[in-house]
């Protein structure tokens, strides 16, 4: 594969957002939040999962771009978007815009994405398509959809005909093209308006389609707000947890918040609670919270004596500020002495009222090692917990 094969997009941000900005809005519908980032940022992210694309050209208005230019690159480190990417200026219209964002391609750059910000919603499936269609040897490719409603011509409050369905296609963004095709049609076509890039490349070479998606809709009205409000995507997640302690004098064992009445104390600077500890290990897992030493230190005389279930309520604190549902805990206590079993039912019952669960999403376990390592000698305690979860994200 040569280097003329290198593949970026082009998002087009640099719209005025004229007809949300009538309903209200005070900026630009590129600039909206969309879970936690702008709606342009959105698009970025997809493109950044092809495995094919080298890098991104953003183009932002003139008056945005220095602003723009540190908003992309404190992006871009958060997320570790592993992509070259440059922001430019637009022009007046759209395909002004997408000729600039053409000009600050790369010369290595054989193939080219042009894709609108508005639309936030395209998968990294679709981008693949088009890329495919590419590889094929197509030289413009455009994801298009069926249109299921019936269509006429109307003019003047009357229906002049009926067009054929079968003929018409709904049109979407990323569109796909060789780059001196596409810079070709943008200087062919002058002062002559086009609403997307194909429409400037149909006269210079057949431009293919590609299944689009239903979901792959422009942000355009207010009413369209309304999908980024709505749209919620949760990630599953998993986190483990894993605690020691050793037997000696010191603290009363407590078990997930429950007294174990005749077992051995347990050498700790909080209560000692080891079910618990591994317990929040577990949550902080889930979102990449740290550990229970990094926040609750030993070191630190607050803690001194601490009840775990405190502790816990605080991680949980974390885990709800990170956007993070628990849906199940399992939890393993392994100990030769003293005997979990008659106090296992209080134990889970406990640990399910503290993380807010059901009583039947909370599992406890417990064995022995058979005489085997510091705990099958007698010599302490250690407890295991797995959390399943799900976290919001954009």
């Amino acid at each position: 594969m040569s280097q003329r094969s290198d593949i970026w997009a082009v998002i087009v941000a640099a719209g005025s957002g004229s007809r949300l900005a009538a309903a209200g809005l005070d900026r630009p519908k590129q600039y909206l939040d969309a879970g936690g980032v702008p709606l342009f940022w959105r698009s970025a992210r997809t493109l950044a999962r092809v495995p094919r694309l080298r890098g991104l050209v953003l183009v932002f208005p003139a008056a945005d771009l220095e602003a723009m230019q540190a908003r992309v690159a404190a992006l871009a480190a958060a997320d570790g978007l592993g992509l070259a990417w440059t922001a430019v200026a637009g022009g007046p219209r759209r395909q002004d815009s997408v000729r600039l964002g053409l000009a600050a391609l790369p010369r290595e750059c054989g193939f080219v994405l042009v894709h609108d910000a508005a639309r936030p919603f395209a998968s990294a499936a679709l981008v693949q398509r088009l890329i495919a269609a590419l590889d094929a040897g197509e030289q413009a490719v455009i994801p298009v959809c069926p249109v299921k409603d019936t269509v006429k011509r109307v003019e003047g409050g009357r229906v002049l005909g009926t067009l054929a369905r079968s003929e018409l296609a709904l049109v979407q963004t990323p569109q796909a093209f060789a780059r001196d095709l596409l810079e070709e049609a943008h200087a062919r076509a002058g002062e002559a308006e086009a609403t997307d890039d194909a429409a400037l490349a149909e006269g210079l070479c057949p431009v293919a389609v590609v299944p689009g998606e239903e979901g792959n809709v422009k942000i355009t009205t207010p009413a369209d707000l309304d999908l980024l409000r709505a749209e919620t995507r949760l990630w599953p997640c998993v986190g483990y947890g894993y605690d020691v302690h050793r037997y000696g004098e010191g603290r009363p064992m407590v078990l997930g918040g429950v007294p174990i009445p005749g077992a051995p104390q347990v050498v700790a600077h909080s209560d000692g609670d080891v079910l618990l500890h591994a317990l929040a290990d577990a949550v902080l897992g889930c979102f990449g919270g740290g550990d229970i030493g990094l926040h609750f230190p030993d070191t630190d005389p607050r803690w001194s004596g601490a009840n775990s279930a405190v502790l816990l309520q605080e991680t949980l604190a974390m885990a709800q500020a990170a956007g993070l549902s628990l849906e199940q805990a399992d939890l393993t206590i392994v100990a030769q002495i003293p005997k979990i079993a008659p106090h296992r039912e209080a134990i889970a019952a406990n640990v399910a009222h503290l993380l807010g669960l059901e009583r039947s999403r909370v599992n406890v376990k417990a064995t022995t090692e058979e005489g085997l390592g510091f705990t099958g000698e007698k010599k302490g305690i250690k407890a295991v917990a797995v959390v399943t979860a799900t976290r919001s994200a954009a």
